[in-house]
């Protein structure tokens, strides 16, 4: 079981958030703190998997806090969760440890699927980010090594069944991997992810 600490200081939207991380079925939710030094205060008792944090909390800012945070507690994983969606603040936030990137507007799937992601290890931007930061830096789609080992054995024709036996994962985090392929490249479906495959050169 996934174990998350939420920091924002919308009582309503943690209580939601609360809800949806409850009856996820993988995550419960361990902590709340409505500001940052109640997140601090809380972190020095017990350190969660993961971390959703508000970048504008009303004593910090979680840009700094981010940093702190994963100076303190390296294992920590840390999703922004805000309503910023500025290419620098995103930009800040990745680069002082965060490893996940999502709107407040987000889907609840992607909510969700953010903390499954990084607690895995691997890097999560919602779609809207996603986007957002492909546009801006006009650079080739960066994939994890997971990534692109998972994308190569789609591109091969094997079935989710056998490249959870191939990688020695579970169906779950297939998916999951497979899911956030599909978003990260913008493709609908399997066959369209194929086809940028081979395109973008990214096997």
């Amino acid at each position: 079981m996934i174990t998350v600490h939420i920091v924002d200081d919308h009582k309503i939207l943690v209580e939601g958030l609360q809800k949806l991380i409850d009856e996820s079925g993988f995550a419960k939710t361990t902590a709340v703190s409505y500001s940052g030094k109640e997140c601090l205060a809380n972190l020095r008792r017990e350190q969660p998997d993961v971390l959703l944090l508000d970048i504008n909390l009303p004593d910090a800012s979680g840009i700094d806090l981010c940093k702190e945070i994963k100076t303190l507690y390296p294992a920590v994983k840390i999703v922004a969760l805000t309503s910023y969606s500025e290419y620098t603040i995103v930009r800040r936030m990745m680069e002082n440890g965060a490893s996940g990137y999502v709107i407040k507007n987000a889907m609840p799937e992607e909510i969700l699927m953010s903390i499954e992601t990084v607690a895995n290890g691997e890097k999560f931007l919602c779609e809207q980010i996603d986007m957002l930061m492909k546009r801006s830096t006009k650079q080739h789609i960066w994939l994890t090594p997971r990534e692109k080992e998972l994308l190569k054995h789609i591109v091969d024709g094997y079935t989710n069944a056998e490249i959870a036996e191939k990688l020695f994962l579970g169906m779950e985090t297939v998916n999951s991997y497979r899911k956030n392929l599909l978003f990260k490249l913008g493709a609908r479906n399997t066959a369209v992810l194929v086809k940028m495959a081979y395109e973008e050169k990214l096997i």
